[in-house]
């Protein structure tokens, strides 16, 4: 089991960042939404070694801190389990959560008793809960490569329409750091991610949706 270090969170790494949640919460998708796309980039070597790396990654928990379009933050613990999984439980009484089974997303907050599924193929989760990182057919829309940071932007008009994910990796240890999704009004959201552990064991109930629950309460407030 890999085990990675916590690292600071820097003033930086926020600037330059936004969240997968943040596009999954907007997923009252609004049709027609634009974002200027970036031309399409070649795929230099060391974005497809850590492309290669990150899906070899089956496995995942840790620790993340989210930061909202309006600098609003919070945080909690998620789990990932490729391809399709994860769940991020946030910390805090509204006793917020995020599940994908590999099929739906729903975003769960029992504080407010409401209960919203998506299909996972609309959401900019796909990408990154894909059996294989795909970076084919024009699905790399920028790669940076700095000394602390290499970041990919992606994007697929046929899972999310314009929108992009914009993930950060660590350029020695191919280990993903965080992530960005910019929504269609062009807001960011960032995760952030450290204390991470990979090759992890989850229990069978650990990414399940309970679909007549979320039937019977989406019913009940109509």
């Amino acid at each position: 089991m890999k085990t990675q270090t916590e690292f600071a969170v820097t003033r930086r790494q926020v600037l330059g960042l936004g969240l997968m949640l943040g596009g999954v919460a907007a997923l009252n998708l609004v049709p027609g939404y634009q974002l200027v796309a970036a031309a399409q980039a070649a795929v230099p070597p060391a974005a497809q070694k850590i492309a290669d790396h990150f899906s070899s990654v089956r496995s995942m928990s840790g620790e993340f801190v989210q930061f909202g379009p309006k600098g609003e933050q919070t945080g909690g613990k998620f789990f990932l389990e490729r391809p399709g999984k994860i769940r991020f439980n946030y910390d805090g009484s509204s006793n917020f959560r995020v599940i994908s089974d590999g099929k739906s997303v729903v975003i769960l907050n029992k504080k407010l008793n409401t209960s919203d599924l998506y299909p996972l193929s609309k959401t900019p989760l796909k990408l990154l809960l894909d059996d294989r990182i795909d970076l084919s057919g024009g699905r790399v829309k920028d790669v940076k490569e700095e000394d602390d940071l290499t970041t990919i932007k992606l994007s697929d008009k046929s899972v999310f329409g314009n929108a992009m994910i914009t993930m950060m990796f660590d350029p020695k240890t191919y280990d993903l750091r965080q992530w960005t999704i910019t929504d269609a009004q062009g807001k960011d959201t960032t995760v952030m991610i450290f204390n991470t552990k990979e090759g992890v064991s989850f229990p069978p109930d650990t990414f399940a949706i309970d679909y007549t629950a979320n039937r019977e309460l989406n019913t009940k407030t109509r």
